[in-house]
């Protein structure tokens, strides 16, 4: 099963480096160092606080939890259990410094979708600027010859879901929610204690005598 794909891999890689040219190199080499150390969420994440109001600021924090999950997995078990070499051409060098660490999967690609996943399932009006953006981060890895199609496609997979997970963990509150949560709980409980007073106060009808 491996075998194929590396053909693939192979394949998909000569008609990315056929395409290279001075007008496209250059704006994936700034997009592929952009993401390093994904400063590019980051970057969107305080605009979202700064300029998306809530539900800004809601998209921005889902959307980092969903990095630091996409990261654990793919910079940690993935990376250690597969051990892929990167790719090496001395006809096609790469244009970036050839990073240390394994190839399988892409690291920035699983941020990227993490980010773009949580953040748009969050605020839907941020799709058609984050998931092309996203797209653009993963073809760049390829493109600048220190990932292989299947660890980008494979850093997809794993961003999308650490995505979906951060949506579906449990929201906390913000500060002024808790505050009138706490008071309607309060205002609650005082209404139930005055209603009960007011039932063992209340005196028995008088019996009917026989």
């Amino acid at each position: 099963m491996w075998r194929p794909v590396q053909r693939l891999d192979r394949r998909l890689m000569k008609r990315s480096f056929r395409a290279r040219s001075p007008a496209l190199d250059q704006p994936l080499v700034a997009i592929t160092r952009a993401a390093n150390y994904s400063r590019l969420w980051l970057l969107i994440a305080a605009a979202l606080v700064v300029f998306g109001g809530r539900k800004g600021q809601r998209a921005a924090e889902r959307g980092l939890i969903a990095i630091a999950i996409a990261a654990a997995v793919a910079n940690g078990p993935a990376k250690l259990l597969v051990r892929r070499r990167r790719p090496f051409s001395r006809s096609r060098p790469a244009l970036i410094r050839m990073p240390r660490s394994t190839s399988f999967p892409s690291g920035h690609t699983a941020a990227a979708f993490a980010f773009a996943t949580c953040a748009c399932t969050e605020l839907p009006v941020l799709a058609p600027a984050l998931v092309p953006l996203a797209g653009a981060v993963a073809y760049s890895r390829v493109h600048t010859g220190v990932h292989y199609p299947s660890d980008v496609a494979a850093g997809a997979g794993v961003g999308i879901v650490s995505g979906l997970l951060a949506v579906r963990l449990p929201w906390r509150l913000h500060p002024r929610q808790r505050t009138v949560a706490r008071r309607e709980r309060r205002g609650s409980s005082q209404i139930t204690t005055s209603t009960q007073s007011r039932a063992r106060a209340r005196p028995s009808p008088p019996r009917a005598r026989p």
